[in-house]
């Protein structure tokens, strides 16, 4: 079972390598990070993606409350959520594969965001499932380089990861 948990924790350094120590050291996987800090300067947000049964994301919450920096978290797929990822693929455009890759990020209302003789990157935001179909319509374009953010999420309505 796939989780997004959001995580509201010190601002300081070392609570990401706690964060991650106590996944390493029980052998979960975080699948995406992303960190970033909050309007208050001394939090950061984290949300982290991982994978698996109920009993052992039961038990990943309960240790990462155990930790001092963690000031609160929430699970994002509990409830109603948005979640993005940021996609940035630069890929080997030539000829007639212009138009067509240019055809495709508009259809996934994508931006080409940097245009040279022979390569285009593309910057693309959406559910990482928009993003993998995406990269599969470039079937037979050469893919030079592609970079992604991992995902960031929000509850939606009222509910918030707030003091």
């Amino acid at each position: 079972m796939r989780r997004i948990i959001s995580i509201l924790l010190e601002n300081e350094a070392g609570a990401l390598s706690r964060v991650a120590g106590l996944f390493s050291a029980r052998g979960y996987n975080i699948e995406s990070l992303t960190v970033a800090p909050t309007e208050d300067p001394s939090l950061s947000r984290m949300t982290l993606v991982t994978r698996g049964s109920n009993e052992i994301l039961e038990q990943i919450t309960k240790q990462l409350n155990k930790l001092i920096e963690v000031v609160k978290l929430i699970d994002l797929t509990e409830g109603p959520h948005i979640e993005r990822e940021l996609l940035l693929i630069k890929v080997h455009a030539v000829g007639d594969s212009r138009n067509e890759i240019k055809r495709l990020a508009d259809i996934f209302r994508g931006r080409i965001v940097d245009v040279t003789a022979s390569t285009y990157v593309i910057e693309l935001t959406g559910t990482g499932e928009k993003l993998d179909a995406f990269i599969e319509a470039l079937s037979g374009i050469r893919i030079i380089e592609t970079v992604r953010s991992g995902v960031s999420g929000v509850s939606r309505g009222e509910k918030s990861l707030r003091l």
